[in-house]
């Protein structure tokens, strides 16, 4: 095909040409969509409403959920919308903003991950030091870091993806995925972009590296408090962390490092989906099923909905 074709759209992947099954994944996408943002705003709600939850570690979770929200709503509503309406289409300018979107909320998801992992090690190795290191500034400043650099990271990844025109508009995957796209670059090899790629494998291998020795040092804390249930509640506060991480990180990493096939892969498919929506879906289900305090949090604000006399009589 020739340039211009890049310049009206791109036809993204299909799930399947027969009506009933395209209904069925409408369905299904909605569903896990409807339950990871209901989940992710319960967390946002709980945070922001109960001022108990008012420390760095929920603070950090808030903004956790709200990454999720965001990173699921760049790719899922269009993948609804294209469905529903039994088209492929995608315009230009739409997929670069997927591209930059979505890279730039995966970027604040491993860098939010890896800012609670230290939040815990203060907390649980420097217990003396916690309130002086993580006060409200300092946490205000990590925050906006993580989110101004995950801008910056996914708008150099669409500037180097979009540098090249495309010889084709047929991507393979059901969003615009950056190693499907480069596939479809007039440049045999288009070097800045895999630059990139590479530099983001050094980032997520670092921020992992730092997330791994941070808990074995929190684990090795954790093994001389003598008391059983504060042992458990330190590992229940830091394991999630450490699990949702390498979910993220091992599924990302098959979609971005893995040789491109010239037809649409099965697997290419379900590690798009998993890193793309299971993370944001798991986040408010582990937090929320392990955390006491979110739950108790989240009992109180269902109650008040329901009952919102009782208010009046409560202390």
């Amino acid at each position: 095909m020739v340039n211009e074709s890049s310049l009206s759209g791109f036809l993204l992947l299909e799930f399947s040409e027969v009506r009933e099954l395209q209904i069925f994944h409408f369905l299904m996408f909605l569903t896990l969509y409807l339950i990871t943002v209901t989940g992710n705003l319960l967390i946002v709600s709980a945070v922001a409403l109960d001022h108990h939850l008012h420390t760095p570690m929920y603070f950090f979770l808030m903004n956790l959920a709200l990454q999720d929200i965001g990173q699921v709503s760049v790719v899922i509503p269009k993948t609804l919308t294209n469905i529903l309406m039994n088209t492929r289409h995608i315009t230009y300018s739409g997929c670069a903003a997927q591209v930059l979107f979505l890279l730039s909320f995966a970027a604040s998801d491993i860098y939010l991950l890896t800012v609670m992992a230290y939040d815990r090690y203060v907390a649980i190795c420097k217990p003396l030091q916690y309130e002086m290191v993580m006060n409200k500034q300092a946490c205000t400043e990590m925050v906006a870091s993580v989110w101004l650099s995950s801008l910056l990271y996914g708008t150099l990844h669409a500037m180097c993806t979009f540098a090249t025109p495309f010889c084709s508009n047929i991507v393979n995957q059901f969003f615009c995925e950056i190693p499907q796209l480069l596939k479809l670059s007039c440049s045999a090899f288009n070097q800045t972009e895999m630059g990139m790629i590479v530099f983001s494998g050094v980032i997520a291998l670092g921020c992992f590296t730092f997330v791994v020795t941070t808990y074995v040092q929190i684990l090795m804390t954790v093994l001389k408090i003598p008391s059983v249930s504060g042992r458990l509640k330190a590992f229940s506060t830091c394991l999630p962390h450490l699990m949702v991480l390498s979910i993220y990180l091992l599924t990302g990493s098959i979609a971005y490092l893995k040789p491109t096939s010239n037809t649409p892969s099965h697997l290419d498919v379900l590690s798009a989906v998993i890193y793309s929506m299971v993370p944001p879906m798991l986040n408010p289900l582990i937090y929320s099923m392990r955390n006491q305090e979110i739950k108790v949090s989240l009992s109180k604000l269902l109650a008040r909905r329901h009952f919102p006399q009782s208010k009046l009589i409560t202390f």
